[in-house]
């Protein structure tokens, strides 16, 4: 990443910047980037031959991206950034090719008290469950404890070949507290999931794909490349019809089958106010390419 920073000149707050198509790093064939705003935890940036999908890069390397509360602020702010572009149809959330995050700041968390942690609800890892728009995990490296549970809180999760998912928290006489003791046990099932959290024992991307945690896995150069061209196909879709699609397999976890199937049915009704629903179906009866206006 950092070879790849020095073609690219600043221009200002969401303004072109230098292209750098024959660049080679783990951005790969991606060859265009638009800056928006400076993060001192993060990179933050439109990428993508439409400039639809926004990427944030956590950076934090000498810590390998642990998540410190400064982190997960700038986290939030970027993720309001996203939402709120109407550009935007997905977000990539990626780390380094040594580390995704290696879990919450042991140096922050050691010294808050009960009192502390209960009014404060920490950790606080949820941002990503605010937003309407997909959001795809790049998992390079290490992802444990809270880095494991915020790649697991995005909705496609993608890895590199030497990726490691972990829930050590068992080591530290504590818990996994954002998600780990239950997502990791709907995703995979609750013998490995038990297995992973009593015993801490890590998983190589290869079996996080075979237990369905993961979706698929490239060599770690190609990783990111590979998770924006999925995004830039998502993003592609009509943006109100991909917010019904996350809410509905969101949903999915929370209810019966009879009560989901019932939800789905209406937001599939629903779809029928909508112009690309139109548009869509319009098209592929004239057999051209739909024109979707997002609403």
């Amino acid at each position: 990443m950092a070879s790849f920073r020095k073609c690219i000149v600043q221009l200002g707050r969401s303004s072109l910047l230098s292209t750098c198509k024959n660049q080679v790093g783990p951005l790969g064939a991606l060859s265009r980037f638009y800056s928006v705003g400076q993060f001192e935890n993060l990179k933050v940036e439109k990428c993508g031959e439409k400039k639809n999908v926004m990427l944030i890069q956590l950076h934090r390397p000498k810590a390998l991206n642990a998540l410190c509360d400064g982190l997960m602020e700038d986290l939030g702010k970027a993720i309001a950034v996203a939402e709120d572009d109407k550009d935007v149809g997905a977000i990539v959330l990626t780390g380094s090719e040594r580390a995704f995050a290696v879990g919450a700041s042991i140096e922050e968390m050691s010294v808050k008290s009960f009192s502390e942690v209960f009014h404060s609800l920490f950790p606080k890892l949820d941002d990503f469950l605010k937003t309407k728009k997909p959001v795809l995990a790049a998992v390079n490296g290490y992802a444990l404890g809270g880095g494991c549970e915020l790649a697991m809180m995005c909705d496609i999760i993608y890895a590199g070949e030497k990726a490691q998912f972990g829930q050590p928290e068992i080591t530290l006489g504590t818990i996994p507290g954002a998600g780990g003791t239950q997502r990791l046990t709907k995703a995979i099932g609750k013998s490995k999931a038990m297995e992973m959290i009593l015993t801490a024992d890590r998983i190589s991307a290869q079996e996080a794909e075979k237990s369905g945690l993961v979706s698929k896995v490239f060599p770690p150069d190609q990783l990111v490349a590979e998770t924006v061209k999925t995004a830039e196909k998502i993003a592609s879709y009509s943006k109100i019809t991909v917010a019904m699609c996350k809410e509905c397999v969101n949903r999915s976890y929370e209810m019966t089958l009879n009560e989901g199937l019932h939800y789905e049915k209406r937001m599939f009704h629903t779809t029928f106010s909508t112009h690309d629903r139109k548009e869509g179906m319009t098209a592929f009866v004239e057999k051209r390419k739909p024109d979707f206006k997002d609403c």
